[in-house]
């Protein structure tokens, strides 16, 4: 039976961290920190409010406050951000984590009903604080809470990566000719699958194995995807030449990709991937390279604040 836990008070004692990553969403981040502080002050809560400076250290943070015994976490920023603050946080049974989206694609927060940006209405609902259990994936001991990419999205990520604390140079018109460069020129690499005691070998467009729905700010690559039914869903998009990406992407945003043969969907608790050489891939945003991975799901590891009356993806 899937866990939903009742409405929890906001008792003095349940200290709250909110960790802010100042340049998600452009800036955006940052600008609602006066908000965040009435807010606190507001519904009375016991919190404090720091700012990430560098890559991985939402992680270090909520390790810190984690050690100091604060029992609720708060992201605010994107994806990586929730990704990176939830490592320490995995199957820590008294933890309870919100997500304030303040990125620019902002897709983990689908999963729990909320919107990209919140209204006043929002944080009510937000300060209630009705919790559900969902799961985790885990790639190579590394966690990730939406998905993971392999292929032509983890490319375009590859094309489009600075190092962090670099100003992005091109904004949006850059990351739209990445797109189109790498539509245009990616070459699909064979790999080998195990999974569910079966072993194929397929030279994939895209390979998605996922927790939640939606990726990329838009794009519906796993929706049947149910973040707390113990699975992964993996949509694996075989090797396409020009016209059928230009036919099969435009499906993508709503869902109906499925129908295409070209598209392999399935379900299972984990799934092992291997090239041949090193590759992109990407947990929630978040840019790495490999060969081998390794891939299950950790039913139950975490305990977020969600929406109840939202279009959330959870089995009821």
């Amino acid at each position: 039976m899937n866990e939903i836990n009742h409405t929890l008070s906001s008792k003095p004692e349940r200290k709250w961290v909110f960790i802010v990553n100042p340049i998600a969403g452009n800036g955006f981040a940052k600008s609602i920190i006066p908000q965040l502080n009435n807010l606190i002050h507001n519904y009375q809560i016991d919190a404090e409010l720091v700012m990430t400076e560098y890559r991985g250290h939402a992680t270090e943070l909520a390790r810190a406050f984690l050690e100091r015994g604060f029992q609720n976490f708060v992201g605010v920023g994107g994806d990586g951000t929730m990704n990176e603050m939830v490592h320490p946080l995995i199957n820590k049974e008294n933890v309870v984590i919100g997500t304030i989206p303040a990125g620019t694609g902002n897709d983990f927060i689908q999963i729990l009903g909320f919107p990209d940006r919140f209204e006043e209405m929002d944080w009510d609902i937000f300060f209630e604080q009705h919790v559900i259990s969902m799961d985790a994936g885990i790639c190579n001991g590394i966690p990730f809470i939406n998905g993971m990419g392999l292929g032509f999205d983890a490319q375009v990520a590859a094309e489009n990566y600075t190092e962090p604390g670099e100003v992005k140079k091109g904004g949006k018109s850059k990351y739209l000719w990445q797109i189109v460069k790498t539509l245009l020129f990616f070459k699909e690499k064979r790999a080998v699958i195990l999974t569910n005691g079966e072993r194929q070998e397929r030279s994939c467009f895209i390979n998605t194995i996922a927790n939640g729905r939606r990726f990329a700010g838009g794009f519906y690559l796993t929706p049947k995807a149910l973040a707390n039914d113990g699975l992964l869903d993996i949509c694996n998009i075989e090797k396409l030449n020009l016209i059928e990406r230009l036919k099969l992407l435009p499906l993508v945003p709503k869902g109906t990709h499925l129908k295409d043969r070209k598209v392999n969907y399935y379900q299972t608790d984990k799934v092992n991937i291997e090239f041949e050489t090193e590759v992109p891939y990407h947990l929630d945003g978040e840019l790495y390279f490999g060969s081998r991975f390794d891939v299950q799901i950790i039913p139950r590891a975490l305990r977020f604040i969600y929406n109840p009356e939202g279009n959330h993806f959870f089995n009821p």
